[in-house]
């Protein structure tokens, strides 16, 4: 079995921050991820096939949670948590699931990887998946190949899933240091790990959705498609066909 590196007080921890209250479930960061670490054959919108098949680094889930007034849609992205004691390190026999000392990142050695998916089973999070081309485990790498790439610009050093995030909801950074901009968000938002009671210390962290405001949009104070597009053609002449096609989707 693998032995974990001694993490020791201030050391780096490269990870994600992801916020739940803009995440609107769009997916792009699980077709970026895939197109930056899996692109070709088995990529999502190639030409060689039309199948959305392959492993996939990052997945997202919706949820309805509440009742009533307060429900609302959760989109849950979910990935790798580079947990500080991961179970899918420990459980593998050869060695090539392992954690980095360095920034911390859990990792998957493909020359030495027998795909025996003992990772998989003892991942809480479900985080690896195996793929069946390459016969080995693969899974979220924090896109190691492009965050030290120094022949690209510093801003574009981050993982592809939070350079293509059009809401901004996916966060990159050293949450070993508690004055990084990842850290101090966390701390400002209450941000959370997932499953801390399993005790293997995910490094990842989850903002909460923000609490919805109560009254901010009452039946008296709703606007009216119909009355803007009115008020238009009143003023200027130019509002018909708006209010035309308004009539006719309100009609259907």
């Amino acid at each position: 079995m693998t032995s974990l590196p001694t993490i020791t007080p201030g050391q780096k921890k490269l990870g994600l921050v992801i916020d739940l209250d803009t995440c609107v479930g769009c997916h792009a960061c699980a077709v970026n991820c895939k197109e930056w670490n899996a692109s070709g054959h088995s990529g999502p919108l190639s030409d060689f096939q039309s199948k959305s098949d392959g492993v996939w680094f990052n997945r997202v889930h919706t949820y309805e949670a509440g009742q009533g007034e307060t429900s609302r849609t959760v989109n849950f992205p979910r990935s790798c948590l580079h947990c500080e004691e991961p179970a899918c390190v420990t459980v593998c026999p050869t060695g090539a699931s392992y954690k980095r000392t360095e920034d911390g990142i859990v990792l998957v050695n493909a020359d030495t990887c027998i795909g025996c998916k003992l990772c998989s089973w003892a991942c809480p999070y479900g985080a690896r998946e195996f793929d069946e081309d390459d016969g080995v485990m693969k899974k979220c790498t924090l896109c190691v190949d492009k965050i030290y790439n120094e022949n690209l610009p510093e801003a574009d050093r981050v993982p592809a899933c939070v350079a293509t995030c059009p809401a901004h909801a996916r966060h990159f950074g050293d949450l070993g240091d508690p004055d990084s901009d990842v850290s101090r968000l966390v701390a400002e938002r209450g941000g959370y790990e997932l499953m801390p009671e399993l005790g293997y210390k995910p490094v990842n962290r989850y903002l909460p959705p923000r609490p919805r405001k109560q009254g901010s949009c009452s039946s008296q104070n709703d606007i009216s498609l119909v009355d803007i597009a009115a008020k238009k053609a009143a003023s200027d002449g130019k509002g018909a066909a708006l209010l035309r096609w308004a009539d006719r989707v309100l009609s259907r």
